[in-house]
């Protein structure tokens, strides 16, 4: 790929768009930013913070893997920038004695889905894709009455109408004459053109992988290359994300596969956790996929936050444009309808509150928030998924600290 995301391009057509959609006058101006930082480390006094107040947050989890409530966790906070708080607590392999550490590599999960939807605007930026397309224009397969109507933008808001309840059609696809690669991202996410959506396209909210996996289907039909080669070459490598992944066996991972935590799913008879997965045993897909299957750190993900935090710039290359970081961060559509509680969002790619804070969390224990308000970022990561997770309690120690 040429180096053509340095500079800006299309934001007047982008701004045009935005305008008719009423969503520029809508977006706090905290989304955005000429130049925003690159994050460093810096003390919670350099960012206006409690170090105090920080500390608690950090002993709220040790006493909660102290209880067994958690194996282990990793606690990153970033205050403008800078990185006030990187902890590690716990275990990343409690059966061998092995601590969880500061770059300890997480199973990200759906944590994933944000940065699959950034590698899609990349690419509507580009002109390759447009929210818009729908997806029969890239797939036959889904050129039906069942999938015809479903666009890009309702596949990335979870708007999409499709309720296929599995990552995949199962059992996958044989090799055969035709396909002899199978089972491929592009093959199996064609498969789910014919079962389609059971309701209208853009009526209603229903999280679903399948159509994040055809997202990244599409990222590799447009691009040309494949979804996590694209992704490294577009966000982690240049972003100096260098410890970023999307499938965790070995020789995929420069031999860092020993720096994977255990996850830990559920508990033996005797309460204590047991393993669920451990490095080294078979990937959970046996290709890259985009619902999920991300290899990271909190280091990492920090920066990718940062980027979206400043606007889509960092370290004087912009990824996006400050347009499609509103877009992207705006609702969409109401992913809570019938809560009495308080209203939720999705965007796309991202949750998005009444506050604007928007969020990710994956099923293998992993929460990204970020508070565009505040400059703020805060990482949870865990690989106890089952575990009573402090994290509400952990941001509230977070803000409480701000100005302390």
């Amino acid at each position: 790929m040429s180096c053509k995301h340095y500079i800006l391009r299309r934001s007047a057509a982008l701004l045009a768009v935005l305008m008719a959609t009423g969503i520029a006058a809508t977006v706090p101006a905290a989304h955005l930013s000429a130049q925003g930082p690159v994050v460093t480390r810096g003390t919670p006094a350099e960012a206006g913070m409690s170090a105090g107040v920080l500390a608690g947050g950090v002993a709220l989890y040790e006493e909660a893997v102290e209880r067994g409530d958690l194996v282990g966790a990793v606690l990153l906070v970033a205050k403008d920038g800078k990185i006030v708080l990187h902890e590690a607590v716990g275990w990343r392999d409690q059966a061998r004695g092995v601590p969880m550490e500061p770059n300890t590599l997480f199973r990200m999960a759906s944590n994933t889905k944000p940065v699959v939807a950034a590698g899609v605007a990349m690419l509507v930026e580009d002109g390759d894709l447009a929210y818009s397309d729908l997806v029969r224009e890239h797939m036959p397969e889904w050129d039906n009455y069942r999938a015809g109507f479903i666009n890009i933008g309702h596949l990335l808001s979870h708007s999409s109408g499709l309720r296929i309840p599995t990552l995949f059609l199962r059992p996958y696809m044989e090799p055969s004459a035709e396909h002899p690669d199978a089972p491929t991202l592009q093959l199996e996410a064609a498969r789910f053109g014919s079962v389609g959506a059971e309701v209208t396209p853009g009526t209603s909210y229903n999280y679903n992988n399948p159509g994040f996996n055809t997202l990244g289907a599409l990222i590799e039909m447009a691009s040309g290359m494949p979804m996590d080669a694209y992704l490294d070459a577009e966000l982690y490598t240049p972003l100096g994300m260098n410890d970023s992944y999307h499938h965790e066996v070995d020789e995929k991972m420069d031999g860092k596969l020993d720096r994977m935590s255990v996850v830990y799913y559920q508990r033996d008879g005797a309460g204590e956790w047991m393993p669920g997965w451990t490095p080294g045993d078979p990937p959970q897909v046996p290709f890259v996929r985009a619902s999920g299957g991300m290899i990271s750190t909190a280091g990492d993900y920090v920066i990718f936050c940062q980027m979206f935090l400043n606007g889509g710039e960092y370290g004087g290359r912009r990824y996006l444009s400050e347009q499609t970081v509103r877009l992207m961060t705006t609702p969409k559509i109401r992913a809570n309808p019938a809560s009495s509680g308080p209203p939720s969002y999705y965007g796309y790619g991202w949750s998005v509150s009444e506050e604007g804070v928007y969020s990710h969390s994956g099923s293998d224990g992993t929460n990204a928030f970020v508070d565009p308000n505040q400059d703020l970022i805060v990482l949870v990561f865990t690989q106890t998924p089952g575990g009573r997770n402090p994290v509400r309690r952990f941001r509230e120690i977070v803000n409480l600290a701000i100005g302390g």
